[in-house]
């Protein structure tokens, strides 16, 4: 992703950021009573895709994170599939196929463990 659109995310995810979108959308609807109804309608607006931007971004950017960690894990484990490690960059179909066949190995390793524990 671009970098400028982290950073704009970051600065308004941030309270600085934050206060300055809350005082231009007060700024905007003090407009009202002078009818420019349709550039606080605008504005407003604005806000609201530059909002949903930075939940979006930040969302990626977690994502992101957390897969990061998740394949250092893998990765550290000696016994692990490494196979598993990028799946995120594969198509649904393909994490779909990968899920199935995870689940299915562990229903599998746990139905085998279940009988050989003593009661």
């Amino acid at each position: 992703m671009d970098p400028h659109l982290f950073r704009l995310a970051g600065f308004l995810s941030r309270p600085p950021g934050f206060y300055l979108l809350i005082a231009a959308m007060i700024a905007s609807t003090a407009l009202v009573p002078f009818g420019l109804t349709d550039i606080v309608t605008y504005g407003l607006s604005v806000a609201a895709i530059l909002i949903t931007g930075v939940v979006l971004i930040q969302g990626y950017r977690d994502t992101a994170a957390i897969h990061a960690k998740l394949d250092e894990i893998v990765l550290s484990l000696n016994q692990a599939r490494n196979n598993v490690v990028g799946l995120e960059h594969s198509d649904a179909k393909e994490i779909k196929r990968a899920l199935k066949k995870i689940e299915r190995e562990a229903k599998f390793a746990d139905d085998a463990g279940a009988g050989t524990k003593d009661p």
